[in-house]
């Protein structure tokens, strides 16, 4: 594992993103007209917990097991990055496809909605393969797509997750133009004005090495987590990842499908490990 990490080049901080929470959350947005986010969490719809069973989800239930352990460390550095600098949104993406973004993107939302008072909202920003309503066994639409083509309000986009600080935004309805949409000014202004009622915003996206969404959108949110396969993923093929992105953003790396020997003695499930960023 730690040959991947040295694949990494090391981020300065200064490379990355001014951000935090915007001071400002009056613009214009499509469907909403120009209004705050006042009383937004009160329009959302509240839905129950009924996670797929494939999905191999983290359970608050059961906090020792190890995937839980494993998240709960990604979850504690990150959050000690963000007291560092004001990181609020992250993009997690992968090099390639089937390494795990989506499993490690709605898993750390679940870690962090699992603090008391940790507004988090899980964004399915993958639109050309969005899987997240099918984790949550939920409906695709209405979700982001159907925002930023003004075809619904913010609050009809976003599900609350009940008795739980998880919030989730589905893909939306399919479109022939991704990344065009993605071009869309509306686009940045709502992840300028989501950090200012969610402490953090992740975004699940495109595998960098098949669409330019993920470097996109990297452009537009506070860091970037990368996931890679372990067995799977080459350090050439990180190096390429980490190259094609417009900034320096990157938070830190995820070590996916470890097996037991690789960390734990004991453990016999679905293990990531977290590699932050140092100086």
């Amino acid at each position: 594992m730690s040959r991947v990490h040295d694949a990494l080049r090391r981020s300065d901080p200064s490379g990355m993103t001014p951000g935090g929470r915007p001071a400002a959350a009056t613009r214009a947005v499509p469907g909403g007209g120009s209004s705050d986010l006042a009383g937004l969490l009160e329009k959302i719809e509240v839905i129950p917990y009924t996670p797929s069973p494939e999905a191999s989800l983290i359970d608050s239930a059961r906090p020792t097991e190890p995937p839980a352990e494993e998240f709960r460390s990604l979850r504690t550095r990150l959050n000690h990055l963000q007291t560092l600098q004001p990181i609020h949104s992250v993009v997690i993406t992968s090099p390639s496809p089937a390494e795990g973004k989506s499993f490690t993107a709605a898993n750390l939302a679940l870690a962090q909605s699992h603090l008391e008072g940790n507004l988090t909202l899980l964004c399915d920003f993958d639109f050309r393969r969005p899987v997240l309503h099918n984790l949550f066994q939920m409906p695709r639409s209405p979700g982001a797509t159907d925002y930023l083509q003004g075809k619904a309000q913010l609050h009809e986009v976003i599900r609350r997750i009940e008795g739980s600080n998880l919030y989730i935004m589905p893909a939306g309805e399919a479109v022939l133009n991704p990344l065009e949409l993605l071009n869309l000014a509306e686009v940045k202004t709502l992840l300028d004005r989501l950090p200012s009622v969610f402490n953090w915003v992740i975004l699940d996206s495109p595998p960098l090495l098949f669409a330019a969404d993920a470097n996109l959108l990297s452009t537009l949110v506070h860091g970037l987590v990368l996931v890679v396969r372990l067995g799977s993923t080459t350090i050439e093929v990180v190096t390429r990842a980490i190259g094609s992105l417009c900034q320096n953003n990157i938070l830190g790396i995820v070590v996916n499908c470890a097996q037991k020997s690789e960390l734990y003695s004991k453990y016999t499930y679905y293990h990531s490990y977290y590699y932050s960023k140092t100086e």
